[in-house]
């Protein structure tokens, strides 16, 4: 009975064993072929799908630069992929562009490209002579001429003319010493737009020593007002109140001087 019994135990001992290694065995296998597969995945992921063109290309863009003009301009074509393309160098050649005045490239591993385009956008205008003819050349905060209109109407309508410029042509720069004047124009338009509708032209005269002034000229009054470089909303503001106030008066100045801060004038008696 006794060696019955430890035959059987023996025989169930060795049955636990071969199933104890069978089932190693299978772990072992699964083990591997899941290494198999996830060394696939990680060589897909990281080595053969940043060599894939882009799936995905999104281009955010405005109305006179175009989706195809952007991605000639980016040198982004059907083959360029992740790993091909360099931010930095996408930016810079998109930022050369006249008509863009910020441009940010971002791409998503492994196969997305966003750009992104802020054009620039008109401060004030002045008139040049292109082709013999007399036409707006639109400048940005920034000083940047970047555009050239047709006619003083139309887009041009309603920003200020900046006169008094030596030769302006397009693609070039305000002085350095100017580009603030073009900062606060832009300022003023986006808080309080309604104070430089009223103003025609700022003509801008260069003092013999350093620095300039600033003529402006109001759309509905013929007296002109002389300021220093420090367009400012509540300088305007009270220049049309002074103005105001004459528009209801018999004597009228030619010009009010502003450039000691306060107001002064000649009226010349009729003899």
């Amino acid at each position: 009975m006794t060696a019955n019994f430890s035959y059987a135990a023996s025989l169930k001992a060795g049955t636990t064993a071969k199933s104890s290694k069978k089932i190693q065995k299978g772990l072992k296998r699964l083990i591997i072929i899941a290494g198999i597969i996830f060394a696939a995945e990680l060589i897909w992921l990281f080595v053969i799908s940043p060599f894939i063109p882009f799936s995905t290309i999104e281009v955010h863009t405005f109305a006179e630069l175009s989706r195809a003009d952007v991605l000639k301009a980016a040198a982004i074509d059907e083959t360029s992929s992740f790993m091909s393309t360099n931010v930095k160098e996408v930016q810079e050649k998109l930022s050369a562009l006249i008509l863009v005045e910020t441009a940010r490239v971002t791409k998503r591993f492994p196969d997305k490209l966003t750009i992104s385009l802020i054009p620039r956008k008109a401060a004030a205008v002045t008139v040049a002579s292109v082709n013999g003819r007399q036409v707006p050349l639109f400048i940005d905060r920034q000083g940047v001429f970047f555009k050239i209109g047709d006619s003083l109407s139309g887009e041009a309508a309603g920003l200020p003319v900046l006169s008094g410029l030596e030769n302006p042509q397009m693609y070039m720069q305000l002085p350095a010493s100017l580009v603030p004047l073009t900062e606060k124009i832009s300022a003023i338009t986006s808080g309080s737009p309604e104070l430089l509708s009223a103003i025609s032209e700022i003509r801008i005269e260069q003092k013999s020593w350093e620095g300039y002034d600033l003529v402006l000229y109001p759309v509905h009054s013929p007296i002109r007002v002389r300021i220093e470089n420090n367009l400012t909303e509540e300088l305007l503001r009270y220049m049309l109140l002074m103005l105001n106030v004459f528009d209801h008066g018999y004597h009228r100045p030619q010009e009010i001087d502003f450039r000691s801060g306060i107001g002064s004038y000649k009226i010349k008696e009729n003899s």
